[in-house]
């Protein structure tokens, strides 16, 4: 027999989903007729496993231990991959459900395939090196993202180190009470503060996004389900006649949201290789050896929890706010003050 007492860290999880994963060679109808045959107990109580486990609970897995081995021992190496060498995190917040991380440009927030090293990896080797993780943890839980950014987009992404988290501020994103601000450095000079709405339709062949000011124009290229609607409020902060530093409040996130919606509008963002300008872009690249769009996840507000983050404004947004003129002093400032 097997007891496992559940930690804080797991608190949250339903039952069924903590037994797929503890015992992660055994099938799903295999442990649903152990609950059902009482192999497996609940505060030694018969349990269907949509149970919503505390800290505390106690499962007892009446196994063998030949049994037990063979559906605990994983098909794959489950061991955290060394990948402290590579990168060091830039962590702006931590307690002990959440950490928030500034992203540089160029990571993945999560794997793309299976020889990917994300963010997700990044912040497991962080935790595991600060403590808060132990790889005997691992076996049922593993540290998550709640947001993600474009791979060569910046900034502020939130990881769950407990499942209380995870699910907290995943909730967060989706129900928009945590809101979001970006920077960005656009073509053209732009002097009002605006909310724009549109149509954004997704093309998953090219990776790309497309907006539309009218819907009846989006359904004539696009099929209804692949419709969505989009609002994004952009404020400026500096500007000459060739950019402007906006910042932007992304009401709904759509992939591609604001790069794509800022392009139509005839603003593409400096650096953007898909949606931008090449006469802009070798611009960048020529005088700033900037790569990659200068779109930075720059503050996330939570009133609920009476959370409010924010990054420095990135190295890269320096020298071309400088270099093109348009820094004014203060600016950092100026954004913070800026909703």
């Amino acid at each position: 027999m097997k007891e496992l007492v559940i930690s804080s860290r797991e608190a949250g999880l339903r039952l069924d989903r903590y037994l797929e994963r503890y015992l992660c060679n055994a099938q799903k109808n295999f442990i649903y007729k152990m609950l059902r045959k009482k192999n497996i107990t609940l505060n030694d109580a018969k349990c269907n496993g949509n149970e919503k486990l505390a800290g505390g609970d106690r499962i007892k897995i009446f196994f063998s231990d030949e049994t037990l081995r063979k559906f605990t021992s994983a098909g794959e190496d489950t061991t955290h991959q060394d990948v402290s060498n590579k990168t060091k995190l830039k962590v702006v917040y931590e307690d002990e459900d959440i950490v928030i991380i500034d992203k540089p440009s160029g990571m993945l927030s999560q794997k793309a395939s299976a020889g990917d090293k994300s963010l997700v990896e990044y912040v497991t080797e962080y935790l595991l090196g600060t403590g808060s993780l132990t790889e005997e943890d691992l076996v049922t839980f593993r540290p998550g993202i709640c947001n993600r950014l474009d791979r060569n987009t910046s900034g502020l992404v939130v990881a769950g180190k407990t499942i209380k988290g995870l699910q907290e501020m995943s909730e967060a994103f989706r129900d928009r009470t945590l809101h979001k601000y970006y920077i960005c450095v656009v073509a053209g000079r732009i002097n009002e503060r605006s909310r724009v709405c549109g149509y954004l339709v997704r093309d998953e062949k090219t990776n790309k996004s497309s907006i539309y000011t009218a819907y009846e124009e989006a359904l004539d290229n696009a099929e209804p389900d692949m419709i969505n609607n989009i609002v994004t409020e952009y404020i400026p902060v500096a500007c000459n006649d060739s950019f402007t530093l906006l910042k932007v409040n992304l009401i709904t996130g759509r992939t591609h949201q604001i790069r794509a919606h800022l392009a139509s509008l005839g603003h593409p963002i400096a650096g953007d290789v898909k949606y931008g300008s090449r006469q802009i872009n070798k611009r960048m690249s020529d005088r700033y050896h900037i790569k990659s769009q200068m779109l930075h996840a720059y503050e996330l507000d939570y009133p609920q929890r009476g959370l409010c983050v924010r990054t420095d404004i990135p190295k890269e947004f320096d020298r071309v706010l400088k270099g093109e003129h348009i820094w004014e002093h203060g600016i950092q400032e100026d954004l913070e003050a800026l909703h």
